[in-house]
């Protein structure tokens, strides 16, 4: 799928009129690329790589520590994918209605999942890209409402 990936960290801007990466901090650093991560629609050859890979998204409406919040949780892949030193999910980035909102760094002695908490009000797409340091970038989206 296409997006825009900064030339010096590879963060992937899912918009096209960004000036500044906001994990570098790099400016005017993006380049359009078409094959910038897969989505649930790409077909791998095995049909596993996929199930390990694509990032699975719920939504929950409550949250037990904060009032009036959207809870999103993401778990990578259908099976488990390895957490090794040579084989690793290296990060997982959320975006609402293609904006970046937070990047969650991960390394190989914790499980691919990462939470986030959107503000009461918080509606449209948000969208996740998880980033495995072999098979590349993968996406996914949710709707919320």
């Amino acid at each position: 799928m296409k997006g825009f990936v900064c030339k010096c960290c590879g963060f992937v801007s899912l918009e096209g009129d960004i000036k500044k990466c906001p994990i570098c901090m790099q400016e005017n650093v993006f380049e359009e690329k078409e094959d910038a991560y897969k989505s649930p629609d790409f077909k791998a050859e095995t049909g596993e790589s996929e199930k390990k890979h694509i990032p699975q998204l719920g939504i929950k409406t409550t949250c037990k520590s904060i009032e009036g919040v959207k809870v999103v949780h993401v778990k990578v892949g259908e099976i488990t994918h390895p957490m090794l030193p040579e084989h690793h999910i290296a990060e997982i980035t959320f975006y609402l209605n293609k904006k970046f909102v937070s990047n969650v760094m991960l390394s190989e002695n914790i499980n691919p999942i990462a939470t986030i908490h959107l503000k009461d009000g918080a509606s449209g797409k948000v969208q996740v890209i998880e980033t495995c340091n072999l098979h590349g970038k993968w996406f996914n989206e949710v709707e919320i409402k």
